[in-house]
């Protein structure tokens, strides 16, 4: 089944993912004890505020107010990620478990825009969420080697000095 979303729909969705995103990733900022992966959260919020006003600037309705003052309203605590990150919190978490809650979350995003990107008609409306995906993709990465040094994983690029013949 096809659905056919406008661009201010589109926008409307990808402003809403975005929030979504930069509240998890400030409150991950401030949970995180280890400086580096503070470091790497506090990157993330900070992309997904250009990403915000990126849509901000083609947005033409208005229930979100000024991008500064949308930007400024407390997190949405209904959203299933922010509640994970709540609880993982609570029970002491470390930087691993929101590392793993935001991996699920970067990977749950490309699932879901792929899925949409594939229905959608108007190309133009398809480039918003084709690169909504592609800069998921690098949030993916980035989370990706960031718990990778958390769990003193080897780098990528280091497996071949470390394998055992």
């Amino acid at each position: 089944m096809t659905r056919e979303y406008s661009v201010q729909e589109a926008l409307k969705l990808a402003i809403k993912g975005e929030k979504d995103s930069l509240d998890f990733y400030r409150k991950a900022a401030t949970a995180t004890k280890n400086d580096r992966a503070r470091k790497v959260f506090d990157l993330l919020a900070n992309e997904e505020v250009g990403h915000l006003k990126s849509f901000f600037d083609h947005y033409r309705g208005g229930e979100f107010g000024d991008i500064a003052s949308y930007m400024a309203q407390p997190p949405d605590t209904k959203n299933p990620t922010y509640m994970a990150l709540m609880k993982a919190i609570d029970e002491e978490t470390h930087e691993q478990q929101a590392l793993e809650i935001a991996l699920r979350e970067e990977k749950s995003c490309i699932d879901q825009y792929t899925v949409l990107a594939k229905d959608i008609v108007d190309p133009l409306v398809r480039g918003i969420f084709q690169q909504v995906i592609k800069e998921t993709e690098k949030h993916y990465a980035m989370i990706e080697e960031e718990y990778r040094h958390v769990m003193t994983m080897v780098h990528e690029s280091d497996q071949d000095i470390y394998v055992r013949e």
